[in-house]
């Protein structure tokens, strides 16, 4: 229910913007309309899913999320999404962006250094909890955007940006209290190691292109002590770090990692190899189709999502159909408030820019049914470079359960 308020505090705003109301008059109701947004954004992707900290989520609630993007995107602003903002670079996702900054501990009287601007989303969230943020990134176009916003907007004075690789940090002002990364290299960057101070916290994604953990380092007497977060997806740092990356994605031969969920659970149930766990259970069963373990989700509230997100490398010029198969069991799987409220196995393609190029469906899969094979064949267009692979209810109610996933190129299509 609380995802349909969220939606039509959005079509509110579209009529309006339709509507053509008097300039003065339109800013005005639409500004009044995106702080409810974002306050049902707030409740609903950041409380409810379990940040604490309050002077987080006052920021939250004070950052305006879409003067970051792009006016097309501005309606999609306060959903928990990434946005694409240009330069093969988004804009991370509102949770994620909380949760970082909760894990940072910002303080008063903290300097923080960020890297990767992007759109300044997350140095503006960061800009009233701390003393003072350096923001570094690597792309000319993007990094000259974002001090132009944060300047425009005329609240973010703390915040000092410019343009470079973040690989090797900012030394003229280290050391930092914390460091945020908002990209991820292969391994942690020694330069921002060194400009950690002794004390100091450093949150960053780490590993392979798309399989990484979010971590949270302390550096102490000199050396880094690391505590694992949860799986996660970010762009790539590129520059340095991305030059000596040593395993990379094999976008001709796509593939799932984990797909029958054999390796060892994160405490709150998200699995390796996946990222952004909503109301997932790691289940133990030796009479599991594949191995002894398998996932499932529940979910008695109509429009809260239960998912998992897996991404992937394709190349659509190299791979021209694509075969989906699970094992997949459901029990009172039924549509939630919406239509599209449903237990699915979905995937979606982006091209170079990671521009939406659609979803692909499998499903829906409602009513009670015992493990069973689903499988289908997809068309791919060109154009993908890389793609979203989900499972769960996304909003249906019930209960339903996966393994054995997989994705596989179809061999000879050309």
């Amino acid at each position: 229910m609380r995802r349909i308020a969220l939606g039509v505090l959005v079509a509110t705003v579209v009529g309006m913007i339709l509507a053509g109301f008097p300039a003065r008059e339109a800013s005005a109701q639409t500004r009044a309309q995106f702080e409810q947004i974002r306050k049902k954004m707030v409740d609903e992707y950041i409380v409810d899913a379990g940040i604490k900290d309050e002077r987080v989520i006052k920021s939250m609630l004070a950052t305006p999320r879409h003067e970051f993007v792009e006016a097309k995107y501005r309606l999609e602003a306060y959903f928990d999404k990434a946005i694409p903002i240009g330069d093969k670079q988004t804009i991370s996702a509102p949770f994620i962006v909380a949760y970082m900054t909760q894990s940072l501990d910002p303080q008063p009287t903290d300097k923080v250094l960020e890297i990767g601007t992007g759109s300044g989303y997350q140095a503006a969230v960061l800009s009233p909890l701390v003393k003072e943020v350096y923001s570094i990134e690597i792309v000319e176009s993007l990094g000259k955007s974002a001090a132009a916003t944060l300047k425009r907007l005329g609240k973010y004075h703390n915040v000092t940006t410019k343009v470079g690789d973040g690989y090797l940090g900012w030394k003229e002002h280290a050391p930092f209290d914390k460091i945020i990364v908002t990209c991820s290299p292969e391994k942690v960057p020694g330069p921002l190691v060194e400009q950690l101070k002794e004390g100091g916290l450093m949150v960053v994604p780490v590993g392979e292109r798309y399989e990484q953990t979010l971590f949270l380092l302390r550096k102490k007497d000199g050396k880094i002590k690391e505590e694992k977060l949860l799986p996660t997806l970010f762009v790539p740092m590129t520059g340095k770090a991305e030059e000596a990356r040593k395993v990379k994605p094999d976008p001709e031969n796509p593939h799932l990692s984990n797909g029958s969920f054999e390796e060892e659970a994160y405490p709150s149930g998200a699995q390796p190899g996946w990222y952004y766990e909503k109301h997932v259970k790691w289940e133990t069963d030796a009479k599991a189709p594949d191995g002894g373990h398998y996932v499932s989700f529940t979910n008695e509230e109509p429009g809260v999502s239960a998912h998992l997100l897996q991404g992937f490398g394709i190349d659509g010029r190299k791979v021209k159909q694509l075969k989906v198969s699970a094992q997949l069991m459901t029990k009172g799987s039924a549509q939630g408030t919406e239509p599209n409220e449903k237990c699915h196995i979905l995937f979606t393609l982006y091209d170079d820019q990671r521009h939406d190029l659609g979803m692909q469906v499998m499903g829906p899969f409602l009513g009670d049914s015992d493990w069973h094979e689903e499988t289908m064949t997809f068309d791919i267009p060109a154009t993908a470079r890389e793609g979203i692979f989900r499972i769960g209810l996304f909003g249906g109610t019930g209960t339903a359960a996966f393994d054995k996933i997989s994705i596989k190129k179809v061999e000879g299509k050309k």
